[in-house]
């Protein structure tokens, strides 16, 4: 049984529904001996806590899609097949340009927003360089299927979630593509085709998106294998003009680390409360060690580049969580690079989705700028925050000099 499926949602319901009435019909009907009357009065408490612990938990996971299934929750399943030593630019020596096309078998994809806005549809992918087998998500935008649009090529932007977190929350929990749709629509944000591969690649662990000889190669997973999918099957503008890569918490940090290592694969990147360090996360395979550390750090990164990598980072947070990355960036970037901070007051919430939802729209109204987008669109200039009925959005949505926030409770 599916562990976000509807049928285990609605079996934990029953039982839940049943561990109420247990005690409620025998608690003063048990007979017997003294003790083994307790003993069946705790059985029953127990098991109504149990089934209530359960059945919130299942109802938390499906609102924010932590766990996609019960390998990921036990920590159980591992999506690597190999992990070679790809060298320092992670291809392990292969000449991308003359890898063969393969297409890929797509279905629609089952979850919560996945039959929204067109359809979700999802691929199983065999990563021929970082030896990574795992799903992919793909939304296209309303553009696509257009005759007018037949011989058009279309933008993309890698959507990586946090940790745990499943690829989904981006669609389910987040609703991109349902705010995304009516804009891309009316000409106010570019029609980007949304990509979400799974980032959770080992058992209890976060992989940091890095590449880490013999144990994962997370990066050549994100910024090769999957946007080389994408452009095989689908009419997506070339690296690194059309392609940018948007995260929060964990996945914020991947982010900024893929596109400040790897500005020849990516134009921009969205970090929603991410952070530099890879210490930050504590189960990161990329926090092991102090050259691991250094070598996913984006702000060492662009301390340490021979040449100002051409990226463009949008970076939001709050004091504490993401804001002091955001203006570390700021202060180590060197033209071409350009950093927005984003200051997110401590009163519009905490780290969850109710915070970052609201932050969708405006990030992707930057990313329409940034990419060079505008000039095909009307209205598309960054104006405000998403209007999805949540007072976050408008705490949210002002740009932060390092003077101002000093200024700022």
């Amino acid at each position: 049984m599916s562990l976000t499926g509807t049928p285990f949602l609605s079996t934990l319901i029953v039982l839940s529904v049943v561990a109420v009435a247990l005690p409620l019909l025998l608690w003063s009907r048990l007979r017997g001996p003294r003790v083994l009357r307790a003993a069946a009065r705790m059985l029953m408490l127990l098991f109504a806590q149990g089934t209530a612990v359960a059945l919130v938990f299942v109802l938390v996971n499906n609102s924010n899609n932590l766990y996609d299934n019960w390998n990921d929750l036990l920590g159980t399943g591992s999506h690597v097949q190999q992990a070679a030593d790809l060298g320092a630019d992670g291809t392990g020596g292969i000449a991308l340009e003359r890898l063969p096309k393969v297409r890929q078998e797509f279905a629609q994809a089952e979850g919560p927003g996945m039959h929204a806005a067109g359809g979700v549809r999802v691929t199983q992918l065999k990563g021929r360089v970082s030896g990574v087998n795992a799903e992919v998500y793909v939304w296209l935008p309303p553009q696509y299927d257009d005759p007018a649009y037949r011989h058009r090529t279309f933008p993309v932007v890698e959507l990586l979630p946090g940790y745990p977190g499943s690829a989904k929350s981006w669609f389910g929990t987040l609703r991109a593509h349902e705010q995304l749709l009516p804009l891309m629509k009316e000409g106010k944000v570019a029609p980007f085709i949304l990509v979400a591969p799974r980032t959770t690649l080992l058992p209890g662990v976060d992989t940091g998106c890095a590449n880490i000889p013999g144990t994962v190669n997370a990066d050549s997973w994100l910024s090769i294998d999957v946007p080389k999918m994408v452009t095989d099957n689908f009419r997506a503008e070339p690296a690194p003009k059309g392609w940018a890569v948007a995260g929060y918490s964990a996945g914020a940090h991947c982010a900024a680390k893929l596109a400040v290592a790897h500005p020849d694969r990516y134009r921009a990147a969205v970090s929603l409360s991410g952070y530099n360090d890879p210490i930050a996360e504590r189960t990161s395979l990329a926090a092991q060690s102090r050259t691991l550390r250094e070598q996913n750090n984006p702000c060492v990164l662009l301390r340490k580049a021979a040449a100002p990598p051409a990226v463009a980072l949008y970076v939001s947070g709050q004091p504490g969580d993401g804001y002091e990355a955001g203006v570390a960036l700021e202060q180590e970037a060197k033209a071409p690079t350009t950093v927005h901070v984003v200051y997110v007051p401590k009163g519009a919430g905490g780290h969850t989705m109710a915070l970052w939802r609201p932050q969708v729209v405006p990030a992707f109204r930057w990313l329409t700028v940034q990419m060079g987008q505008a000039h095909s669109l009307t209205g598309a200039t960054p104006r405000g925050p998403s209007s999805d009925g949540s007072t976050h959005a408008e705490l949210a949505s002002g740009t932060a000099s390092r003077a101002a926030a000093g200024r700022r409770p």
